[in-house]
């Protein structure tokens, strides 16, 4: 298996993976990362939705400001270690990306981003044109060394954005030691680490690594995480965790933007961690996701014995290398007519080659997965032809 993923060239996002599917076929999904309806405790949710009405039935239907549900706030802040002005709760944690980057990403701002990142982190850098800095991801994540001679050659990000845990794409993570390498950086060379972590409580196997944010002596972390891996992306509801002065400047933001987040989505996701079905949501997605990528990686090993690829300890993505001579549009295309959606790694990176899928398994049942990637083996061969 090779060291770290190989990254491709640049298209509009999941294009391929919603496009070209013939009728009347039994759809496999690897498209979208998102959870399987049976992998979502709707009876907990349930539960949760009549708890914020009963408990708090003004706050949980009003509007409310735009730092969030204050309850909810502060138990985010207890998570990390922080005080509720640190914390920005907000529609998603694309919101919250969006804010940062309005406050510290200008017209030709530099900006280091993971080659390959995910999508829609390329498509908001550079709607707001900042000058992007790709460095290569390996097995073991952001290749620093790589960053370092960037930094001494004169660049000077007003930025890092890093996905620390089960990188999407990836999947993979940033090791300790480059976790602490990449803090020093960032204090020698002045910029800001923006740690993306939706990932983070959906380590299935190993040993956790502690946050850039729990190890950041300085204000050289801003941190965003999200509830949609962790419980269900239709509440819609992240967060900002960073320095208090920002915080309070994306807030003012966000008040001219949509008055206030969801609240509704915020107080019943309170009350879903507050009861512990939080914890028990976790343990139930872990199980099913360990069980879907080994069976991913298993198949992928029988069905395109070819194929390179780093197997993740947690999140929702694996990537994968089909090699060289293999033009990823030509697959995703022959893989919806053959009933299985994918997208391109060409995706998730400025330049490269084009040899790359992203997976997702979050969303595939494991008895269904060995099909998958039968299918997807024989769009390989189709697309060769």
């Amino acid at each position: 298996m090779r060291r770290g993923p190989r990254t491709c060239r640049s298209t509009p996002t999941l294009r391929a993976a919603y496009a070209g599917v013939m009728p009347n076929i039994d759809v496999i999904s690897f498209s979208r990362g998102a959870p399987s309806l049976d992998i979502v405790d709707t009876e907990g949710l349930k539960a949760a939705a009549v708890a914020a009405l009963e408990a708090d039935p003004a706050g949980t239907t009003g509007y409310g400001t735009s730092v969030g549900y204050p309850a909810l706030r502060e138990w985010i802040a207890a998570k990390h270690g922080v005080q509720p002005e640190n914390v920005l709760v907000t529609n998603g944690s694309m919101q919250a990306d969006a804010f940062l980057f309005d406050a510290l990403v200008k017209p030709d701002s530099p900006v280091v981003v993971e080659r390959p990142t995910y999508d829609r982190t390329l498509l908001g850098l550079r709607e707001r044109r900042g000058r992007l800095h790709p460095v290569r991801v390996q097995a073991d994540g952001l290749d620093v060394d790589e960053l370092e001679v960037l930094l001494k050659d004169g660049v000077r990000p007003s930025l890092a954005h890093i996905i620390p845990n089960f990188q999407n794409p990836a999947g993979v993570t940033l090791s300790g030691d480059k976790r602490v390498r990449l803090l020093q950086l960032a204090e020698d060379y002045d910029f800001t680490i923006f740690e993306d972590d939706p990932y983070l409580d959906i380590r299935f196997r190993g040993d956790q690594f502690p946050t850039m944010l729990e190890q950041d002596a300085g204000r050289r972390v801003v941190y965003a995480s999200s509830f949609s891996k962790t419980v269900c992306p239709g509440l819609r509801t992240g967060y900002l965790v960073g320095p208090a002065d920002l915080i309070k400047q994306i807030a003012a933001a966000a008040t001219n933007t949509y008055i206030a987040p969801n609240m509704f989505a915020q107080s019943t996701i309170y009350q879903f961690a507050a009861s512990g079905a939080l914890d028990r949501s976790i343990e139930t997605v872990k199980a099913a996701l360990e069980e879907r990528v080994d069976q991913l990686a298993a198949s992928l090993r029988a069905h395109l014995p070819n194929a390179e690829f780093v197997v993740p300890d947690g999140g929702y993505f694996l990537w994968v290398d089909l090699g060289e001579g293999v033009d990823c549009a030509k697959v995703a295309a022959a893989a919806a007519d053959e009933g299985v959606q994918v997208v391109k790694g060409t995706d998730f990176v400025l330049d490269g080659g084009e040899s790359c899928l992203r997976l997702a398994y979050s969303a595939v049942k494991a008895d269904r997965i060995d099909e998958g990637v039968r299918r997807l083996a024989k769009a390989v061969e189709t697309s060769r032809a």
